[in-house]
């Protein structure tokens, strides 16, 4: 579960990076570029993937 976490987050703070690059339109040559709506979704994709992956990275709880 742990290496599941750590490789989506990743997957989603990349993912939200070039979402976010896109949006603000220093990446182009996509529909993406230049529009607000991915310059908002992409920085909130990637924190959710910098969550996943401190979870990921915390230890398991003993109990």
């Amino acid at each position: 579960m742990k290496t599941f976490q750590l490789v989506a987050g990743a997957v989603l703070v990349l993912l939200g990076l070039v979402w976010f690059l896109q949006g603000i339109g220093v990446l182009g040559g996509s529909a993406m570029s230049g529009s607000s709506l991915w310059a908002v979704v992409g920085p909130v994709v990637a924190l959710v993937g910098v969550v996943l992956v401190v979870a990921g990275r915390r230890p398991a709880r003993r109990g």
